[in-house]
This record gives structure tokens, C-alpha cells and sequence, in this order.
């Protein structure tokens, strides 16, 4: 018998169903949106003079002590900053731009030009560090225009500077300063606030553009998002009324998430600054040594609510297993767990579920929630108790969902005051977003937990764009399809692209998760070769019994792999595979690798794709 759910109080989850002639529907909550702040920098204001000592940024240094800033410390820094930056003549055509990570600088900074109603693009490391080419990192800066950028480590990001940070523009560093470039250290970015900084700062409203977040790319270009106050502080009015425990007690995050990625710069970041809480930068990653830091952190910092995507939680479950003091302590006064970005293996969510159990006697409520970069993020959210991943809830305050009939499924679109006015300096690409009404489309599609049952939510049902019919007129779904693969090959597999547009028969190209298949061969020598490994006969077979046995559980064309190819080259960044998120571009995956596409499909296959067994009727 599963114990009890530990009680924390939760918003309402009651909407309303709007059924129109066409066959669409408007789904709506039926708690209105309360009222919330102008600009997110009144919430620093409010909680320096009624909380000016609690902490609220910490991150360790290269020692392993924490540095921490209260919210007095934070806002006195941030005017100074906001000085500085009003000073230079920066303004909404001439920004800033950070390249690089979370820390406790570049929290400051971006405050600052909120302050001063300067817009910031906080831009994905990976475009400076991983990008060879550094086309994705001149793109984001050719479209944000930047008076002046920042990289904590000078050295470190040195070639992305030389090569995509126009001369004229400023260079701010905290240590380590690039050869061949004069740069200003961030201590000195500071002035005495005047009068011009009050009346920056009360001249920044609702409408004002506070930062320009990119996507990652994954349908194409990076594109840049228009994020504004109103739509950051109305997402926090309404992740309040969600998960109304955050009113009982101010949240303590930690955090590894990226800033330049909506989910950890807008969601978890702003709901520590607007509830008064303290958000402690975790820089562990989520993949086998990279979560040691995060390990280390939780021993020292209970948190209050958890936020992770699955891998993370993959990564983090062996810990707590193994742990009983860690696993006390991470659950002691845990509100709520909760994931988004992908899919949640079940098997996962019930570790987690048992962990807690163990710990402190009672399950933990679980969450996910489906927004993106122009919804702020959080759009729909889950905050009941459910009994399996995948729930998404339903439509938060204030927003109206349109579900729209296509390609056999629901497409999702959405409005309200979280929704973005459109895209950075690309009018043709905004006016595509968004329907006749005025609701953007997500490009996702939704179905009903329960049609008779609205109030218990929705659950994604994949891109429409990615879906496609076979030759015989037959709808696949890419993303059920590949999950289905993800979860029967794991962990052998780290991603699938699924084909079969025009096709007689659905086939994939898989990225195999090379360290899994190594622990396949005994003798593996050390300083052989990574993709050796995949040319192995017992890996070799191991793929070929998993699509046998995957093909005999088919219920139709639909759902049968028929054919497959492992992939030795891994996807690439500056190709355009593969985005700074880790997500694959599967139309780009296809296109670059269109020989191998046609090796899938090829009469008679060439032997290095695999083919499913027949089965006798």
C-alpha cells in the first residue's frame, strides 16, 4: 500500500470548455489571473526593505564556500550596475549580451539592464564553447545588436569574442582577459546611482522589452523571442495561484538550469526573486560525473520545490538510492518535485516515488507543465497528485487554449499576457506565429486525459510539424513513436530519427549512447575507438533482438520499425542537428543525412541496416 501524499496547499484546477461550430475548442482555467507587479525589479525593491538580509543568490567558489548576496546587497549592486550601463548609452537598439553561464555576475547584470529598461540576451554557451564555426553565436549577435557583452572568463571565451564580437563594442570580463582585445573588468562597471537610474527605472512598464531569449533552433535559425515584464510577472502571478505554497513560505531553489533557456532564466529564476526566495546556483549537469556537484549541493541545501528535466533525474536517482543522509535531506521539506523538457521513463517517477517514501514517510506531489520560450514559459500546469508522467495539466490563469482538429490530432494554441508580442527584429516570422485571433501557434498537439473530464488535464501528443503519412495515406506519430523506441532500447539509445514521408514502411536512424553499448563487450580495450564499439558482434546483435522484439509488438504499419541504421558520426551543433539544448532537429537530421535515408529503403538493404524480422500471420 502506498503511503500518504504529503499535504501542501495547490491552486485550483477547475476550466472551462468552450465548443465551437468548427469543431475547435477553448479551453480556459476557471480561476482569473490576480493582480501582480509592473516590472519584475519592483519584487528585488520590495523584499531589500521587508527581508533586506535573506539571501538571495549564492554559488560556491573555486574554493567550495558559498558566496552569497542578500536582496539589499543584490539591489544596492544592481542600481550601481543600472548606473553604468545608463552611462554608456545603452538602450533598447544597443543591449547587452551574456555569453557565458549562470553566476552570480551575470544575475546582476541582467537585473541591471531590467532596471534600466535595457534589454539583455542571455545567449547559450555552447554556441562559444562547443560551435566550431561560431555561425549560430554572429547570427544571435547580428539580430540582438549589442552595445556591449559580457564573458565571465575572458580566456575561456576569447576565440568567440575575436570572432563574432564586432570591434566598438565592449568587452566586460570578470577574470582572465582575451589576448589582442582591451576589455573592462566587471568590478568597474559600477557608478553612483542619480537621479537618472529612478527615472529609468520608473520608465520601464508592462510593455517594455526586458530580455530577448533565442530558441534553440530546433525548427531552424535561432530566433529571437521578446520577453517583457508583463509577461514575465504575470507567469509568476500565475505559478503562484498554481502552487499556492509558494504564498506559505519563500522557495529555496537549487538550480542548475540555464538562464539563456526559458525554463531556468525566466520559470525558476524569477519565481525565487518574486516570492522572496533564495536561488542557489548549482553548476552540476545532468549525465553520470556531471551531477556531483548537484550531489554535493543537496547535502547541504535542503530544497523546498526541485525542478530538473528527466535526464537529470536519471542521473540523480542512483544518489539517493545510495544515500540515506542525502536522500533525507532532499526530501525533508520538499514541496513539490517537478520536470518538463521531456519525457519521464516511468520507471524513474516510481523510483522517486519510493526514495521519498523511504525518507520521510509520504510520496511527494509531482509535476510537469508545456510552455516554451514565447509563452515565458509556463502555459499548462499539472499541480494534482497523478499516478504517471506525462500529464501536463491545464490552461494556468489568464490563458486561453485553442485546440484546433489536424492531422488526426489536436493542435494547441494559446493566448494571454505571457504570450510574446513576436520575434526580435523579424516581422514576417511573427505574423506566421499566430492565427487569425491572435493566438500563437505552439506547433504542438494536446489530447485529454479524459474528454468527459476536463479538469484532469491534458497530455502532450507530439509536434504536428514532425508527424507525416506513410505512402499508404497512414498518420505516424513521430514523437509516440519515439518514445516507444527510447524506452525499449534504453539505455543502449540516446536519440531516434524517425522516416518514412511517402514511404512504404516507417525505418529510423538511431544515436546510440556509446558508453551503454561499451558495457556490452568484456574486452573493450580503453584507448580503443568509440564507435569501434558499435562494429562489435555482440553489439551488433543486442540491436538486432531489440528491433525484432520491438517489431513483434506492432499493431499496424504506424508503429512498426521495419529498418534501422546506428549511427557512428554523432550529431553536429554547427550542422544544425542538433541544438545547444541537446535536442535533436530531425528535419535537419534527415536532410544531412539523406544517403543514409536512402540506405534504409534501399532493394536489397545494404548490411548495415538492420531489418526487422517478419512475422508469420
Amino acid at each position: 500500500m502506498s503511503k500518504a501524499m504529503r499535504q501542501v496547499r495547490l491552486g485550483s484546477v477547475e476550466v472551462g470548455v468552450e465548443r465551437r461550430p468548427d469543431g475547435s475548442l477553448v479551453v480556459r482555467a476557471g480561476t482569473p489571473l490576480g493582480p501582480h507587479p509592473d516590472k519584475l525589479t519592483l519584487c528585488l525593491e520590495h523584499h531589500a526593505r521587508t527581508a533586506p538580509d535573506r539571501i538571495f543568490l549564492a554559488q560556491r567558489d573555486r574554493h567550495g564556500a558559498w558566496r552569497t548576496l542578500s536582496y539589499a546587497a543584490t539591489l544596492d549592486r544592481v542600481r550601481r550596475i543600472a548606473a553604468a550601463l545608463l552611462a554608456r548609452g545603452l538602450s533598447p537598439d544597443r543591449g547587452v549580451a551574456i555569453l557565458s553561464g549562470n553566476d552570480l555576475e551575470h544575475a546582476l547584470l541582467g537585473l541591471a539592464a531590467q532596471y534600466a529598461g535595457i534589454p539583455y540576451a542571455p545567449v547559450s554557451t555552447a554556441y562559444s564553447l562547443v560551435s566550431t564555426d561560431f555561425g549560430k553565436l554572429r547570427h544571435v549577435l547580428g539580430l540582438a545588436t549589442p552595445g556591449l557583452v559580457f564573458a565571465a572568463d575572458g580566456h575561456r571565451y576569447g576565440r568567440a569574442l575575436a570572432a563574432a564580437v564586432p570591434e566598438g563594442v565592449e568587452v566586460v570580463v570578470t577574470d582572465a582577459p582575451p589576448d589582442g582585445r582591451a576589455v573592462t573588468a566587471f568590478a568597474d562597471l559600477v557608478a553612483d546611482p542619480t537621479d537618472v537610474v529612478d527615472a529609468a527605472h520608473a520608465a520601464v512598464g508592462p510593455d517594455t522589452v526586458a530580455k530577448l531569449l533565442f530558441t534553440s533552433g530546433s525548427t531552424g535559425v535561432p530566433k529571437g523571442v521578446i520577453n517583457t515584464q508583463r509577461m514575465q510577472c504575470a507567469n509568476q502571478q500565475m505559478l503562484r495561484q498554481v502552487f499556492a505554497f509558494l504564498e506559505d513560505e519563500p522557495p529555496v531553489l537549487v538550480d542548475w538550469l540555464p538562464w539563456n533557456h526559458t525554463f531556468g532564466g525566466n520559470h525558476n529564476f524569477n519565481m525565487a526573486l518574486y516570492n522572496g526566495g533564495s536561488y542557489y546556483i548549482d553548476e552540476g549537469r545532468p549525465m553520470a560525473d556531471g551531477v556531483l556537484p548537484t550531489v554535493a549541493n543537496l547535502r547541504e541545501i535542503a530544497p523546498t520545490m526541485y525542478f530538473n528535466v528527466p535526464k537529470g533525474y536519471e542521473a540523480l536517482v542512483p544518489h539517493l538510492r545510495a544515500d540515506p543522509a542525502l536522500r533525507r535531506r532532499f526530501f525533508s521539506r520538499l514541496n513539490a518535485l517537478f520536470y518538463a523538457g521531456a519525457g519521464l521513463s516511468p520507471h524513474i517517477w516510481e523510483s522517486l516515488e519510493e526514495l521519498a517514501e523511504d525518507a520521510c514517510g509520504e510520496r511527494v506531489v509531482f509535476v510537469s507543465s508545456l510552455g516554451s520560450t514565447e509563452t515565458a514559459p509556463a502555459a499548462l500546469i499539472c499541480n494534482r497528485p497523478v499516478d504517471q508522467p506525462g500529464i501536463i495539466g491545464v490552461p494556468a490563469p489568464g490563458i486561453a487554449m485553442k485546440l484546433v482538429p489536424a492531422a488526426e490530432k489536436l493542435e494547441l494554441r494559446l493566448s494571454g499576457p505571457t504570450i510574446t508580442p513576436g520575434y526580435w527584429r523579424q516581422d514576417d516570422t511573427t505574423a506566421a506565429a499566430f492565427d487569425e485571433e491572435g493566438f500563437y501557434r505552439m506547433g504542438d498537439a494536446v489530447r485529454f486525459v479524459d474528454p468527459d473530464r476536463p479538469e484532469l488535464g491534458f497530455i502532450f501528443d507530439g509536434r504536428i510539424s514532425e508527424d507525416f503519412k506513410l505512402a499508404t495515406g497512414t498518420w505516424v506519430s513521430v514523437s509516440t513513436l519515439r518514445g516507444a523506441m527510447l524506452r525499449h532500447f534504453a539505455p543502449l539509445v540516446s536519440d531516434v530519427v524517425v522516416a518514412g514521408h511517402d514511404r512504404d514502411f516507417v525505418a529510423v536512424l538511431i544515436v546510440p549512447d556509446l558508453p551503454s553499448c561499451r558495457d556490452l563487450c568484456a574486452d573493450f580495450a580503453r584507448g580503443e575507438a568509440d564507435a569501434a564499439v558499435l562494429h562489435r558482434p555482440e553489439v551488433r546483435r543486442r540491436f538486432q533482438e531489440m528491433l525484432d522484439a520491438l517489431a513483434r509488438t506492432a499493431t499496424g504499419s504506424s508503429n512498426r520499425i521495419e529498418r534501422a541504421i546506428v549511427l557512428e558520426e554523432r550529431p553536429l551543433l554547427d550542422a544544425g542537428e542538433i541544438t545547444d539544448k541537446g535536442s535533436l532537429n530531425q528535419r535537419a537530421m534527415l536532410a544531412r543525412r539523406a544517403a543514409l535515408v536512402e540506405d534504409l529503403y534501399a532493394d536489397p538493404p545494404p548490411p548495415h541496416v538492420l531489418v526487422a524480422e517478419r512475422v508469420m500471420a
